[in-house]
């Protein structure tokens, strides 16, 4: 990441880092436009050797489900960058944590 980016994320986000809590972040899309996204998990992968994040920004499709993202995650000193999975290896990765994670957050409201 050049310094010109950092600085460019470092103004646009110089009034919105302090509501932010844990969990939550904000990105860019494509567009530059920014979006809060929270996120569900992260973690390092054994078998592909990367860091991954899986987030939501609360959006529902037409079905009324949660859409949930993937990528692969890197850091530049403080500064995360989310890069896209373009591996189905690395999607089944992403799938199956969510889908342990689904099935834990079921069994713990099943428990209460």
């Amino acid at each position: 990441m050049t310094d010109k980016e950092k600085k460019m994320i470092d103004e646009k986000l110089k009034d919105k880092k302090d509501g932010l809590s844990d969990g939550m972040f904000i990105g860019f899309n494509e567009k530059g436009e920014e979006k809060t996204f929270y996120k569900l998990l992260e973690f390092d992968s054994d078998e592909t050797g990367k860091h991954y994040m899986a987030y939501t920004d609360n959006e529902t499709d037409e079905n009324g489900n949660i859409k949930a993202y993937g990528s692969i995650v890197t850091y530049d000193g403080d500064y995360m960058k989310l890069e896209a999975i373009t591996d189905e290896k690395e999607w089944k990765v992403i799938e199956t944590a969510l889908r342990v994670l689904q099935n834990e957050l079921k069994e713990n409201n099943d428990e209460k």
